[in-house]
């Protein structure tokens, strides 16, 4: 290797695995951040108090426990902790007891009662071939699966969960629903085979390697990773936005951690028209719209249960999830969106001080829609938790349309990066063998709107980083992601 730099830019949870896998390879790295601080999705900051800290993006992290890149950086033997709930997540229901995902798989069952066989057989066997499944969907979704069983056991639960035959899969409203909530982290219309792929995925860790919160907030994976870019001569700077490729000239490559909106901005005059053409025709899904609570005391869930879940989700019945998620998928905005809520200190107590508690909240939302959301995600939760406002001691919604220039990759507020169909979740942002390379040489996509998508697992930029080793340093062994002994 003669020229062994690389540029990397977006300091989000893939351009940061990035950087750790081309740093790690022995290039010369140097990442670029439009904020005064890194991290992307994976920021967390005092918003009321001072000693009370709020993850601004993602708060839970199932796919920092499972992904393979996760697995091999091993964040736990580098001090960052993954703190359990009991209770993975829960759907609170109108008039009747809420349904709970322990992570005890045996509890759920019982719980469930009559649909306990049915939920048994439905994830015991992707708990049984955990890895594989994992790792199939957490792939560059071109090549045989390394577990060739993965598929098979996924495929046939992915038909009933992920269409209209979902409906009549459980006898009881509680475990339709639980599932369902998990579909709707897709963020697009329900039912789908694209959903259901996520309800499986999501809904089997639940109970195996976990719903996790990190202890001190989601900063403290990007800190990791961070740390490792530093130790091994990488170099950050924060608060400098590249706007054009001309910018990052004395690189010998570059990796972008954008949206495909993003790259059109930085290398538009560069790309070949039809590159251009297929990029502006990449969709983006429905908005999230976020709202932080400052309570002083425990949400007052009217079923008490819920209150020991560090997930929950608001939507009500299957049938009406279906009905809203499909609505917002459409552009029709309505006062009663799908809610996901969490209280980090179900796991982690540290996150707050007597009478001040950090509660985050994300709706869903047609993209770009402008409505504040914390009259919305109050009522919901009030729905459900009677007396939640009276906890109140501070609150801040910022909209969808807002959160884009919060963070430039959630074009409209997707912060899936791209409309999760069954189409774009594989060929994404264009359909083409090596999905990160660009016409431009030397020119790599690694982000959430590459396969496999979204969510806080890093192998979209670490994928893309092998790319960029193959084809620009002559590198075919991935290098190690371990901690130093």
């Amino acid at each position: 290797m003669s020229r062994t730099h690389a540029a990397v830019v977006g300091t989000g949870p893939n351009g940061l695995a990035a950087a750790v896998t081309l740093a790690r390879a022995g290039l010369r790295v140097e990442l670029y951040e439009a904020a005064d601080e890194i991290g992307g999705g994976l920021r967390s900051k005092p918003l009321f108090d001072s000693d009370v800290l709020h993850d601004i993006c993602a708060a839970v992290h199932p796919m920092a426990a499972a992904s393979r890149f996760f697995r091999e950086f091993d964040l736990a033997a580098r001090g960052v902790e993954l703190l359990h709930p009991e209770i993975s997540y829960a759907h609170p229901m109108d008039g009747t007891r809420a349904g709970l995902a322990f992570r005890d798989l045996d509890a759920t069952c019982r719980d469930l009662g009559p649909d306990g066989a049915r939920w048994r057989a439905t994830m015991e066997p992707l708990l049984d071939r955990s890895t594989g499944v994992v790792d199939m969907l957490l792939s560059g979704q071109r090549r045989i699966p390394h577990d060739l069983r993965a598929p098979f056991v996924l495929a046939p639960r992915v038909l009933a969960h992920g269409s209209p035959l979902a409906g009549g899969v459980f006898r009881t409203e509680r475990a339709r629903s639980l599932l369902t909530g998990v579909a709707a982290h897709a963020v697009g219309r329900l039912p789908s085979l694209a959903a259901g792929a996520v309800a499986l995925l999501l809904g089997h860790l639940a109970h195996g390697t976990g719903w996790p919160i990190p202890r001190g907030g989601s900063v403290r994976i990007a800190q990791a990773m961070a740390d490792d870019i530093t130790a091994h001569g990488g170099t950050i700077h924060t608060g400098r936005r590249i706007t054009d490729l001309r910018e990052l000239d004395h690189a010998g490559a570059v990796l972008l951690d954008t949206s495909p909106k993003g790259l059109l901005q930085i290398a538009g005059s560069r790309l070949p028209a039809r590159y251009t053409r297929r990029l502006e025709r990449f969709r983006y899904g429905p908005g999230a719209a976020k709202v932080d609570f400052l309570v002083s005391d425990p949400i007052p869930w009217a079923d008490p249960e819920v209150g020991r879940a560090g997930t929950v989700h608001l939507g009500g019945t299957q049938s009406e999830m279906f009905h809203q998620e499909t609505l917002t998928s459409k552009g029709i905005a309505t006062d009663e969106p799908f809610v996901l809520v969490v209280d980090p200190m179900t796991a982690d107590p540290t996150r707050g001080l007597p009478g001040k508690r950090p509660v985050w909240a994300y709706a869903h939302v047609p993209n770009g829609d402008t409505r504040d959301p914390v009259e919305i995600v109050r009522a919901r939760i009030e729905r459900y938790a009677p007396g939640f406002t009276d906890t109140i001691v501070a609150q801040q919604g910022i909209s969808a349309s807002a959160y884009e220039a919060y963070n430039p990759n959630y074009v409209g507020g997707d912060i899936a990066s791209g409309a999760m169909t069954l189409t774009q979740s594989v060929l994404r942002p264009v359909a083409q063998a090596d999905p990160y390379r660009t016409p431009v040489p030397g020119l790599y996509l690694g982000s959430a709107s590459t396969p496999p998508g979204p969510s806080v697992h890093g192998m979209s930029g670490h994928l893309a980083a092998l790319s960029l080793l193959r084809r620009e340093y002559g590198v075919r062994t991935a290098p190690s992601l371990a901690p130093r002994s």
